[in-house]
């Protein structure tokens, strides 16, 4: 008889034959900016994670770096002072934010920083795009999208994610980069970014929910996989370096298509309402959030994912130097 529990009877044999593992360095910590100094705010539904001023972050990002963690995803928390209609602080090289990424890179040139390009954080409307009449308007983004990149790529910084959705932001953002010098600026797209109902803690986090209506016009609707095929083809036209899935749980066969379908890294967002739900239910005794955490990550990899953004980075390369010290 064949008995494949020949090869589950110890842990030993178990490690032999792992097919998939996930480790420190897969993955990418996003961490939220605020304005000040000597600044750590909870996220009331992210249990465990901070806003940071910047002297703060900058601990933070050290002594992740001693973890094995090497890659930062930085967002900015912007006061409704500084929002409007154009989303102008995003491009304003004297904003807190854009100084904090050059502080971060000339303290650790080592450590990989990825930012963001989108309009949300920075509007009034709460969009990632210009809305005029109530409708997202597309080219009419680009320029400010291109803006905002080349004032990040000026701080130093390592990847840009448009994670905007609007059509073209790819190629307009490389042309744009390359036409000024920033040809070794990568560009992480997020390439299938669905119109989700997981991101809500996220957008506590950065107070950047729609002002009205939502984001499906330009967010993918999630009933579609075929169309994540070609969003990766044009991202791949464009330039990009990487292409990106968001949320990841929900959406590990968009994961499995585009590795299928892609020789372009692969990353995935396990994004905050996939962070919280686990949480949650650790906390109120209902699973052992940290199993649960392994397992989640495990699939995101097994689904073909090679770059996992996660919340639970810390956690997790806090868990790995603790079974080797064991």
């Amino acid at each position: 008889m064949r008995r494949p529990r020949r090869n589950r009877k110890s842990e030993a044999i178990r490690s032999l034959i792992r097919e998939n593992e996930v480790k420190v360095n897969d993955l990418i910590y996003p961490m939220f900016l605020l304005e000040g100094n000597n600044k750590k705010i909870a996220v009331d539904s992210m249990p465990g994670i901070f806003r940071w001023s910047t002297d703060l972050v900058l601990k933070e990002i050290e002594e992740c770096l001693m973890l094995g963690i090497n890659a930062f995803d930085i967002f900015p928390v912007v006061e409704e002072k500084h929002k409007d209609k154009m989303a102008t602080k995003s491009h304003d090289s004297n904003f807190f934010y854009i100084k904090a990424l050059a502080e971060i890179k000339k303290k650790f040139p080592e450590a990989c920083i990825m930012t963001d390009v989108a309009m949300d954080p920075y509007s009034s409307d709460g969009h990632d795009g210009i809305v005029e009449n109530g409708k997202i308007l597309n080219d009419e983004t680009l320029e400010v999208l291109g803006k905002m990149a080349l004032t990040q790529a000026e701080t130093g910084i390592d990847i840009i994610g448009p994670s905007d959705m609007m059509d073209g932001r790819v190629g307009y953002i490389r042309e744009l980069l390359d036409e000024n010098g920033f040809v070794e600026v990568s560009i992480m797209s997020y390439t299938a970014k669905y119109a989700s109902a997981f991101y809500g803690p996220f957008r506590d986090a950065l107070n950047s929910a729609p002002k009205h209506g939502d984001k499906k016009t330009y967010q993918m609707d999630p009933a579609n996989s075929r169309e994540a095929l070609i969003e990766a083809e044009l991202d791949d036209m464009e330039a990009a370096d990487f292409l990106m899935v968001k949320p990841a749980l929900a959406y590990l066969d968009i994961i499995s298509l585009l590795r299928r379908n892609s020789d372009l890294p692969i990353a995935a967002y396990n994004v905050s309402g996939e962070y919280s739900m686990i949480k949650a239910a650790g906390l109120n005794g209902w699973l052992d959030d940290q199993k649960a955490q392994l397992e989640t990550l495990l699939s995101i990899k097994r689904a073909g994912a090679d770059i996992i953004l996660t919340y639970f980075a810390k956690e997790f390369a806090l868990l790995k130097m603790k079974e080797g010290k064991n």
